[in-house]
C-alpha cells in the first residue's frame, strides 16, 4: 500500500496507465466486433486490494468496482461511502452473507440457487433500488464450478422474476481456465452463454440485457461475443501476491 506522498503519486500513474490499457483493449474489440464500446462496462474487480487503489482509480473516472469477500469489502464500501461507486459482487454467495450483500452492493453476478435469491429479496432494504442480479451459468458443466447448468437456468429465471426487491439482469459465466484448447473452448462457452440468453428471452418472453463474461486474460473473445460486462482484476491492479 502507498504509505508516502511519492509512493501514492507512483502507484496513481501506474494504476491509470493500466487502467487506460484496458479501456483500449475493450474500445479496440468493440470496434472490431463492430459494436459501440459505450454499451460495456468494466468492473475493475478490486478483491484484495485497499481502498487507496480504489480510491485512486475512481479519481481517474472508474466507477463500477467488484468485489469477492464480504467481510472485506464492506469495510471498503464504507471508507469510500461519500464517492458514487457502483458495487458488484462477484464471488460464490454463503448463506450467512447475504444480508449484508443485499445490503452493501448494487450488482450481483453469482446468484444460483434459488434459497440464495429469497434471501436476498427479502433482505433487501426497501430504502433501496432493486438489486441487479445475474444469474451464474456453468457453461462448460465443469464439476468444480460453481453456478447452474444451462437446463437449469430457465427454472430459476423464472423464480426470480417473481421475487420483489430483484431486478434479473442477466446471466455470468467464467471461462474455463485449464483446458488443451482453451481458446477454442471459451469461444464456444461465450457464444453458448449468448445463445441461452436469446433461448430464454424467446421461450420466457424475459428481457435480458446482460452478459457479464471475460476477464483479463480473455475480454477480447468475451466482447467478440456480446460481453456486456467484463470483470477485469489482474490487468488493472497486477497479480495478487499469495
Amino acid at each position: 500500500m502507498p504509505n508516502s506522498s511519492s509512493d501514492r503519486a507512483l502507484r496513481d500513474a501506474e494504476l491509470r496507465g493500466k487502467l487506460a490499457q484496458v479501456k483500449a483493449r475493450i474500445d479496440a474489440s468493440a470496434k472490431a466486433s463492430a459494436r459501440d464500446a459505450a454499451d460495456i462496462t468494466l468492473v475493475a474487480v478490486s478483491k484484495t486490494r485497499p481502498a487507496q487503489d480504489i480510491s485512486l482509480l475512481y479519481e481517474a473516472g472508474q466507477r463500477s468496482f467488484g468485489e469477492s469477500y464480504v467481510q472485506e469489502a464492506v469495510p471498503k464500501i464504507s471508507i469510500l461511502n461519500r464517492c458514487t461507486i457502483e458495487w458488484h459482487f462477484i464471488g460464490r454467495i454463503q448463506s450467512n452473507k447475504t444480508r449484508e450483500i443485499a445490503r452493501y452492493f448494487d450488482w450481483v453476478h453469482s446468484v444460483d440457487r434459488i434459497e440464495i435469491a429469497r434471501r436476498l429479496s427479502r433482505q433487501r432494504p426497501h430504502s433501496l433500488a432493486p438489486l441487479n442480479v445475474c444469474i451464474q451459468v456453468n457453461i462448460s458443466r465443469e464439476p468444480s464450478k460453481a453456478g447452474v447448468t444451462p437446463d437449469e437456468v430457465a427454472d430459476l429465471v423464472a423464480a426470480i422474476y417473481q421475487l420483489p426487491g430483484m431486478n434479473l439482469r442477466g446471466l455470468m459465466t467464467i471461462a474455463p481456465r485449464n483446458t488443451t484448447n482453451r481458446n477454442t473452448n471459451r469461444r464456444q462457452d461465450f457464444q453458448e452463454l449468448n445463445n441461452l440468453r436469446s433461448q430464454l428471452e424467446r421461450g420466457q418472453g424475459v428481457h435480458l440485457d446482460t452478459l457479464s463474461m471475460g476477464m483479463s486474460g480473455d475480454l477480447e473473445d468475451a466482447v467478440r461475443f456480446g460481453a456486456t460486462i467484463v470483470r477485469v482484476g489482474s490487468a488493472i491492479f497486477g497479480v495478487r501476491e499469495p
